[in-house]
Parts: structure tokens; sequence; C-alpha cells
């Protein structure tokens, strides 16, 4: 949605709320982790968004918080089959407190034009969401897929229930890195048309970057946790 005021007139926690940091390198020790979750915290971030194996400390740095928490499913390449997927879904959701789940979608399958697969495998992950009260983003790989292609995903996920539909993982590495580049968010949002929610993901490391989607009326974007204080125009946390 095109917002009401321009992102360089917003204050920093209206910017914040835009923003789930990412804290998802598997090679992040415990203290690592712990330390990247409370900065998200401390910036006011929308959510956190971590593996399923931090998801116990997320929920206890977050408890009683404005920032909630995101758990990616079946990452970073969506290759599990969709009963799998699910399965992971409901561990991960069944405790609560989880407020969104970030689910990658086969996009060999979408490749293939396995558009029935693909969006069956959608409306079994929302059902699940459903359930929880978890929103259900969709990652699409965009990287790997054609501009049609997209689009078409995009098509696909709004029909089957996503609430959103997310660029990348950030951790693709078949191709050219596009990510959430204006022109990729620009044919996501007119073919989800308001059906659905647009999430950015990838290659957002400038402040201009970040503003510049936020004016196209991106709903939110995935950041990293040493790119946050510089799309905020903060300093360095203690």
């Amino acid at each position: 949605m095109i917002p009401l005021q321009k992102a360089e007139e917003m204050t920093r926690d209206s910017l914040a709320s835009y923003i789930d940091q990412s804290v998802l390198k598997p090679e992040f020790t415990q203290g690592e982790i712990r330390r990247y979750i409370q900065e998200g915290i401390d910036f006011k971030c929308k959510t956190v968004c971590v593996n399923p194996s931090s998801l116990p400390v997320a929920r206890e740095l977050c408890r009683g918080k404005g920032t909630g928490i995101c758990v990616v499913c079946d990452f970073p390449f969506g290759q599990s089959s969709t009963e799998s997927k699910v399965a992971q879904a409901e561990f991960i959701l069944k405790d609560g407190g989880v407020e969104d789940l970030d689910a990658v979608l086969n996009y060999g399958w979408m490749r293939s034009g396995l558009w029935d697969r693909t969006g069956a495998e959608i409306e079994a992950l929302a059902r699940c969401c459903r359930v929880h009260g978890a929103i259900l983003k969709v990652i699409l790989e965009t990287d790997a897929l054609t501009m049609e292609e997209t689009a078409r995903a995009v098509e696909t996920a709004c029909t089957a229930g996503a609430g959103f539909v997310k660029t990348s993982t950030g951790f693709f590495s078949g191709g050219n890195s596009r990510g959430a580049s204006p022109d990729v968010i620009a044919v996501m949002m007119e073919a989800a048309k308001g059906r659905c929610k647009v999430k950015g993901a990838g290659g957002v490391r400038t402040q201009e970057h970040f503003f510049r989607l936020i004016n196209m009326g991106i709903d939110r974007m995935g950041i990293g946790y040493k790119s946050t204080p510089v799309a905020l125009g903060a300093g360095a946390l203690d």
C-alpha cells in the first residue's frame, strides 16, 4: 500500500515497523543469535526472523516486547515434501507466540509449470497458519524465476490464501542476485493487486533502497542485522 507520508518524513519507529530483522546465518553462535535478536527488539523492528532452532531464544527475548517473531519453514531451499513442510509448520506454530511463518516454496516446481501442485502446497500451509493465528508469507525465490513466472507465482499464492509473497531467501547462488530490486517488486505488486501483501528481501542495504521500496508501497522488508541501522539512519547499538 502506498504510504500516507513519504519514507523520508517518517519517524524511525514507523520505518522500523517495515522491518523483519533477519537472524538466519547457520554459523551463528547462541551468543550471536541473542545479540541480534535483542538488537531487532531495541530497534523496534516489526519482527525478528529466525530459524526454528532459535525459536526458544526468540520467545524468551521477545516476550512482552513490541517486536514479534517470524520463523522460516523449509529454509532455504524449499525442497521438502508438502507433508513435511506442513509438519514443520505445525511444530513451529503449535505453542504460540509466532506471528509470521516464512515458508520457502519449491521454485523448481514453478519453473516446471507445476502451478496446481504449488497452489495446493500453499493452501495446506495457509490452513495450518489459520489454525494457529499466524500469517503465511511464501518465499518465491524470484532470482530463480523469470518475470513472467514471478507474476504467475504471485497470482497462485494470492489465490491459494497466502498473506504475503516474498522475493527471496538471500541464500540463492544459482544465478543473478536481484533480490528486492524495484523492478521485481513492481511486478509482484502489480500481480498481487492488493489481494496479498508484498515482502522484499535480499540486497536491501542502503537507506535509499529502503526508502524507495516503502514509497513504492511495499508492506515489509527482510533486512540483515548489519543493514538495519543503515536503513534506519541509526548508529550501531552499544
